[in-house]
């Protein structure tokens, strides 16, 4: 269970990942040394998955986006269907959903051209695939990998104002 000083630290390194052990300490009200063993703590128990840039994909070439989603014949053909999908680098996300598609996928790639040979060649050639429906992304106005935060409980909805 993490308390509200491993939220605050986890808020912050959302917010500023290159922050140093001394200012991280300092929005804390903790040492360096206790600031980096908390960090180190939350990252041993996967609170904290990695460190990483975010670039933007238009400047390095990938400049279109689509939402591939995916129906599987079977459920005995997921696995290597989940193997795949992790080895193919233009998808970025893959989601197992509700209703009547059994994947939703979020690729980038270069063009139309690039995104056909993903979906048509690469994705519908795999065993079990039956079907796929493709979006393209026109433009995104909003697109965070910082989840939402709530420190405190959330309990009965009922009782909040």
């Amino acid at each position: 269970m993490l308390d509200s000083i491993d939220y605050k630290a986890v808020s912050e390194l959302m917010m500023n990942a290159r922050i140093t052990w001394a200012d991280l300490a300092g929005c804390l009200g903790l040492s360096s040394p206790a600031t980096a063993e908390r960090v180190h703590r939350l990252e041993e128990q996967g609170v904290i998955k990695g460190f990483t840039v975010l670039v933007d994909p238009e400047a390095v070439g990938c400049g279109l986006t689509a939402f591939v989603a995916v129906m599987l014949e079977r459920p005995e053909n997921r696995a290597l269907f989940l193997q795949r999908i992790t080895e193919m680098r233009e998808v970025q996300e893959c989601h197992h959903v509700a209703g009547e598609d059994d994947y939703l996928l979020k690729v980038r790639c270069r063009g139309t051209r690039d995104l056909e040979r993903v979906v048509s060649d690469e994705i519908k050639g795999m065993p079990g695939v039956t079907r796929t429906r493709t979006t393209i992304v026109m433009s995104s106005h909003k697109e965070t990998f910082v989840p939402p935060m709530f420190p405190e409980p959330l309990g009965d909805v009922s009782t909040r104002r």
